[in-house]
């Protein structure tokens, strides 16, 4: 008798690898960001990436960092978390974990506080110490909601579509 296989993808990775799947929808030319709401039974209820709202043309709107600030990205983005949120259609994200490939910023904290996410699984934190994300995490942890670092397991995983 043979038993399962072994080399199974735990559920961090899994869900990691959704968030950094749903990133390369992002049409932004330098950050391309992936979110991935997962329940307490380890179901995947909504995902999300930046970019522009529905409606609003990725070829019209612009992309660039500097400049005035009707003219750069800043103002028209919507970021992967809150997509991830607003896309949800099932109720509430009561005790949800939310997996996302850079740590949230300080909006994106308000709307994960709001909607009732209790934890979140993050890889890159490259704006550590910015002020947006110094806000983030005080808020957070006043609200209680459990913040893990993404440890990497360093497992490649080839996919062919």
């Amino acid at each position: 008798m043979s038993g399962k296989r072994q080399d199974y993808i735990s559920w961090n990775e899994y869900f990691m690898g959704v968030a950094s799947l749903s990133a390369l929808r992002s049409k932004d030319p330098n950050t391309q960001v992936g979110a991935c709401i997962v329940s307490e039974d380890h179901k995947i209820l909504s995902m999300g990436y930046n970019g522009f709202p529905i409606g609003c043309s990725d070829d019209e709107f612009p992309w660039d960092r500097e400049g005035e600030p009707l003219e750069n990205k800043y103002f028209y983005t919507t970021h992967s978390e809150l997509n991830a949120i607003l896309n949800y259609r099932g109720g509430s994200l009561e005790g949800a974990t939310m997996y996302v490939t850079l740590f949230p910023c300080n909006e994106c904290a308000k709307a994960i506080i709001q909607s009732g996410i209790r934890r979140i699984v993050y890889d890159s934190d490259k704006y550590d110490g910015t002020p947006a994300v110094i806000a983030s995490k005080r808020m957070l942890r006043a609200a209680g909601v459990t913040l893990q670092r993404y440890e990497h397991s360093n497992r490649k995983i080839e996919i062919i579509l």
